[in-house]
């Protein structure tokens, strides 16, 4: 065996020469496998800035020095790629969506906290915008909770004061316009923490802004909606 099994480390063989590049190459990898993360699980074409040791999960279609390797981790190492397979139970940190991803044995599943052994499973999702808000009554989010999804709550801050007429506001949906907070603040820092009893969304559900007492005119308001999904079972 020149590899152990389950981080595939280098093995050192018996009087073999130059022992130290095997160790370091062992290291190497361990130093990019233990406390996994991954600077993107989405980027199809290899950045040209990296850091060494920086690993990336490698997503159907990569081109270039990624071509061949989908699925795989990719470390860059030593000013070329290393490549290596996750296995299941693994867990990364995804700096570009702030997620913690479980891999169920094929594939990475978003958010993951368990999955069972035919693939299917359970994640949670905090999901970030920053909500530009215009003129008028109103401002639609942008930010939706997914259908089928188990709404948990929003939590924000105001990143810009909230200027207009109003003289707060509430945060909501197109159902009921206050579900996670009513007269909140508009100056910078104020906060929202609109924790729910958790529900279901069986369609995409915007979150909307309205103002009490008067219009928007300006301001922006960073939004975080926490949710739960469900994965189905791979395929057989």
């Amino acid at each position: 065996m020149t590899d152990t099994t389950n981080l595939t480390l280098p093995l050192l063989a018996a009087s073999q020469a130059q022992k130290h590049v095997t160790v370091n190459e062992a290291l190497t990898r361990l130093d990019g496998v233990v406390q996994l993360r991954l600077r993107s699980r989405s980027l199809t074409t290899p950045p040209g800035a990296v850091l060494e040791g920086e690993c990336f999960g490698v997503p159907p279609g990569a081109v270039n020095d990624w071509a061949g390797h989908e699925g795989e981790i990719a470390q860059y190492a030593g000013g070329g790629w290393a490549f290596f397979a996750p296995q299941r139970g693994w867990r990364a940190f995804v700096d570009d969506t702030g997620s913690c991803d479980l891999h169920n044995g094929s594939d990475w599943r978003a958010g993951g906290l368990t999955a069972s052994p035919g693939g299917g499973g359970v994640a949670v999702h905090s999901v970030e915008a920053d909500v530009l808000i215009g003129a008028g009554p109103t401002v639609a989010s942008g930010l939706s909770f997914p259908a089928r999804s188990i709404v948990l709550g929003v939590t924000g801050r105001v990143t810009d004061t909230i200027t207009g007429a109003l003289t707060d506001w509430r945060l909501g949906d197109a159902i009921s316009d206050d579900r996670y907070g009513n007269g909140l603040g508009k100056p910078l820092n104020s906060w929202v923490s609109g924790p729910a009893n958790p529900f279901v969304v069986w369609a995409d559900t915007e979150l909307v802004l309205t103002g009490n007492g008067g219009d928007f005119a300006g301001g922006t308001v960073k939004l975080v909606a926490h949710y739960l999904s469900f994965a189905i079972p791979d395929a057989v």
